[in-house]
């Protein structure tokens, strides 16, 4: 699977994890030269506190297009170390 946007692939994994039709790709797979720490935080019920990055790619931004669960609940425990893409971000085969 690869995670898409601005014309540059930003994750290409074989092992990522489907959870709500989101593909979550393992950090080590997402190149870290478009990531930025945003300061946004959500909560989800069963998965716990989720932080965001902002998409950085030749000059464009895309606030809060990545999002990951440092600590996630036991339930999703699965998916720590994983990141997610929206916002714009075409996620193919």
């Amino acid at each position: 699977m690869k995670a898409i946007w601005n014309n540059q692939v930003i994750a290409e994994s074989n092992d990522t994890i489907v959870i709500e039709n989101n593909h979550y790709f393992p950090k080590e797979s997402v190149k870290q030269e478009y990531l930025r720490e945003s300061n946004t935080h959500t909560t989800c019920p069963w998965k716990g506190l989720a932080s965001y990055y902002n998409l950085e790619v030749n000059g464009q931004q895309n606030k809060d297009a990545a999002w990951y669960y440092p600590e996630p609940r036991a339930a999703a425990a699965q998916i720590a170390g994983y990141v997610a893409f929206w916002k714009g971000v075409k996620i193919t085969n």
